[in-house]
């Protein structure tokens, strides 16, 4: 049981990733096309630095890219944003719109959300996105690791990082 008190971390920590853990069974019903592999998340390199030698080490106007990239990382994970949005904010969107939308019928995703702690542009179409996972406010998952991709001009949340996410609660699904 999650306790109410403030403090406890831990608990919140697993208490977000109980909340995850009902993407399980729309997620498993996802195809596995080989993207957003959690050994992805796994390799993608700290703030600051990058994971592969890009051809450009960040985009043209890159305040106007991280700008969009925190506005579109706070949206897609406030629990009000509705579905039809969040599709378009999440890297081949479409495809994870099960999985999004079991994710907003849960009452516990009800009280998770995201604040970008900092953006560190890896080439002009990947960053690595640091942020807290925050549930009632609160951080659970402080200093979390993630990416964005700029997909069809938009800086979308990558599905590494929300497979990422899921795996948390110790599952592996199809699909990521």
């Amino acid at each position: 049981m999650v306790s109410d008190r403030p403090g406890r971390r831990p608990r919140l920590a697993a208490f977000a990733a109980a909340a995850l853990l009902v993407l399980t069974p729309a997620v498993a019903s996802c195809s596995d096309d080989g993207e957003g592999r959690s050994s992805d998340l796994e390799t993608s390199a700290p703030p600051g630095t990058t994971a592969e030698t890009p051809d450009t080490a960040e985009p043209d106007d890159p305040a106007a890219a991280r700008a969009e990239i925190t506005a579109n990382w706070t949206a897609f994970f406030d629990p009000k944003t509705p579905v039809a949005e969040k599709v378009g904010l999440l890297e081949n969107g479409e495809r994870m719109r099960e999985v999004l939308g079991a994710f907003a019928g849960d009452k516990n995703a009800s009280m998770t959300s995201a604040k970008v702690t900092g953006v560190a542009f890896t080439s002009a179409t990947g960053a690595n996105v640091t942020y807290d996972l925050l549930v009632g406010g609160s951080p659970a998952l402080p200093g979390a690791q993630g990416t964005s991709v700029l997909q069809d001009d938009i800086w979308k949340v990558s599905v590494k990082t929300l497979c990422g996410l899921v795996e948390l609660s110790g599952v592996t699904v199809p699909g990521c």
